[in-house]
């Protein structure tokens, strides 16, 4: 984070002992180290906050879709095809030599069992 190598880490500890002196160095390190601590700590809550507000709103987004998706409404805004006056093209007729069935607009006629 400050890239803070070891020899700037030795002359701020001679600075250190030299200003505060060595009887209240530990105690003063001590509160030094709690102070970060509590910044970690409070920076590690505000991370996790702006994690789950992202995923919330991901959650809220996806909801939203979802609710778009499976709205009846939706269905219907799609508008159908218009249906043609015109009739609708005739099959084509097989050519007399093959057994291909056409299908008859005439219901079947019904079909005695044999036994």
């Amino acid at each position: 984070m400050f890239d803070i190598g070891w020899a700037e880490l030795l002359v701020i500890g001679a600075v250190a002992l030299v200003i505060i002196g060595p009887k209240d160095l530990p105690r003063v390190l001590y509160e030094v180290g709690r102070w970060v601590g509590k910044a970690r700590g409070m920076m590690r809550e505000l991370q996790s906050g702006f994690e789950s507000m992202a995923r919330e709103a991901e959650l809220e987004e996806v909801r939203k879709q979802l609710a778009k998706s499976t709205d009846i409404n939706t269905i219907l805004d799609i508008e159908p095809k218009p249906v043609s006056s015109e009739p609708a093209p005739e099959a084509p007729a097989a050519p007399e030599g093959d057994a291909v069935a056409v299908p008859s607009s005439k219901p079947a006629a019904p079909v005695e069992r044999l036994w």
